[in-house]
């Protein structure tokens, strides 16, 4: 599972721990930590996530419901403020459109994607 927050990203998967765990995966320091900051993270340069920690399935469960409480925002892009992540996200997006038939209006949304980049740029 991909998550894509607005001030993190990380990938959660069963591997490398045990059934009542979960492996929690990051591309950049401190990204696991903004969700669950008792986490004990590694970092290991022969992973293609170089941050990872192993937590308890029910500890991945309610920091999920609770990130899902905190949702406040209309719209999700807006909400990422970093620039370099909020960049990130408009490729995913992009590449996503491409699977929506018909897909959905790319000047208009290219249009948007510029200026925010430009408000989000430093």
């Amino acid at each position: 599972m991909w998550l894509m927050l607005s001030d993190c990203f990380f990938s959660i998967v069963a591997k490398d721990c045990q059934p009542d765990e979960l492996l929690v995966r990051a591309r950049r320091a401190g990204d696991i930590e903004k969700v669950f900051p008792d986490a004990k993270v590694t970092r290991n340069t022969k992973s293609d996530y170089l941050y990872r920690a192993v937590l308890p399935r029910d500890v991945v469960k309610q920091a999920l419901a609770t990130m899902i409480d905190k949702i406040d925002y209309p719209n999700f892009k807006d909400s990422v403020e970093d620039s370099s992540l909020h960049a990130a996200y408009a490729g995913v997006w992009h590449s996503m459109a491409g699977l929506q038939h018909p897909p959905p209006d790319i000047e208009r949304a290219t249009h948007a994607r510029s200026a925010l980049t430009s408000k989000h740029t430093p």
